[in-house]
């Protein structure tokens, strides 16, 4: 997948298009990611022993990764990105328009 937990992505399609969120979570077998604040589903949850309260639950869903891209900070925008090798033999993900690495 060409983005891991915790990177910054924009939803390129779908009723979220637009929004800007950090990703929870990769899903590969399935080809999915769970991105903050995006597709929000409400969860009808009832009440366990373990002193947990029954009622509605907002959380997010997941969405299919091809709907996402990495957003860079520098352009403001979704960006391809490329992979590059450094000197030192690490290889690290670079923005496609203004050469900014990403972490």
């Amino acid at each position: 997948m060409h983005v891991k937990k915790g990177d910054k992505v924009v939803v390129i399609a779908g009723k979220d298009k637009g929004k800007i969120g950090t990703v929870l979570t990769g899903i590969p077998k399935n080809n999915r990611v769970i991105v903050q604040g995006v597709n929000m589903i409400t969860k009808h949850q009832k009440a366990t022993r373990d002193m947990q309260q029954a009622g509605i639950i907002h959380q997010e869903g997941s969405i299919n990764v091809s709907n996402v891209m990495l957003y860079c900070s520098k352009c403001k925008q979704g960006v391809r990105v490329e992979k590059k090798v450094l000197e030192n033999g690490k290889k690290v993900r670079v923005c496609k328009k203004c050469g900014e690495m990403f972490e």
